[in-house]
């Protein structure tokens, strides 16, 4: 499934958030989207998701443009987890949860089909939670809710993945075991991460926001520059390539601020 954003334009409150944004993702691309807070990640992932309709752009979902499509055929092409997302009730477990990302593919009668509980039986063995399917989501932690939304997510089989932060709340093990996850279901997916590391590990290309333009796109190493690290991000650091094949982001041991103070009081 390719995804591709033309000229995105979007306004709040007559406030310009998003500046003719473009990006692409490939079939089977996990896509990393990064920028300072602010930068309007998540308003370029509103637009994608269907839910915030831009001024002035196009988003495509494997050619057509989203809003030509009703908003149950968008959600069979695309699912979303969201940031610190929520909202489920007390009551309900793990597996009724999971179980609302069928909701899309339900005719008006809305009876699970074979097809549904074999999605939902996968999604919860892919994202490692079959031992508490039948615990009340209100119990669990941070980390093992977002692992619900995820499966959730993954029981919906879309062809595209949207996730805003998906690793908040989980310890490093866990992110790595979602990121994992992630690239094993060859999913088109594109995510909002403020970790460069994890970024960098996950993604075959990012794209960089800084105040609502693009203002790097491609590869990981070519976005990943001390140019931009220092301009966008403020900090002192260079990404390379090590022997393993991952790429590692080193961070300077003087603060960025610290040397720009240091170079003013020598000027």
């Amino acid at each position: 499934m390719k995804l591709t954003v033309e000229q995105i334009h979007v306004e709040l409150g007559h406030r310009p958030i998003l500046h003719d944004v473009n990006l692409e993702a490939q079939p089977g691309d996990i896509v990393g989207l990064i920028g300072p807070n602010g930068s309007g990640k998540s308003t370029l992932l509103r637009t994608i998701y269907r839910s915030l309709r831009p001024q002035h752009g196009v988003v495509r979902v494997d050619g057509d443009d989203v809003w030509t499509l009703s908003a149950r055929g968008a959600a069979r092409r695309t699912a979303a987890v969201l940031q610190d997302a929520d909202g489920s009730p007390a009551g309900m477990c793990v597996t009724e949860i999971v179980a609302l990302g069928r909701t899309p593919h339900h005719g008006l009668v809305g009876r699970d089909s074979v097809e549904d509980r074999e999605a939902v039986e996968d999604a919860l063995d892919l994202c490692g939670i079959r031992h508490m399917a039948e615990r009340d989501v209100s119990c669990l932690s941070g980390g093992e809710r977002q692992r619900v939304l995820l499966a959730r997510a993954l029981a919906q089989r879309p062809r595209l993945l949207v996730l805003d932060e998906l690793t908040n709340h989980l310890d490093i093990r866990a992110r790595f075991e979602v990121l994992d996850l992630i690239r094993a279901t060859g999913i088109t997916t594109l995510a909002v991460l403020h970790d460069l590391d994890l970024a960098a590990r996950l993604c075959d290309h990012l794209v960089a926001l800084d105040s609502g333009q693009v203002v790097a796109a491609g590869p990981v190493l070519d976005v990943l520059t001390s140019g931009l690290l220092r301009e966008v991000f403020g900090v002192a650091a260079t990404a390379d390539r090590h022997a393993d094949g991952v790429v590692r982001i080193t961070y300077a041991a003087q603060p960025l601020a610290l040397e720009q103070l240091t170079e003013a009081e020598i000027s």
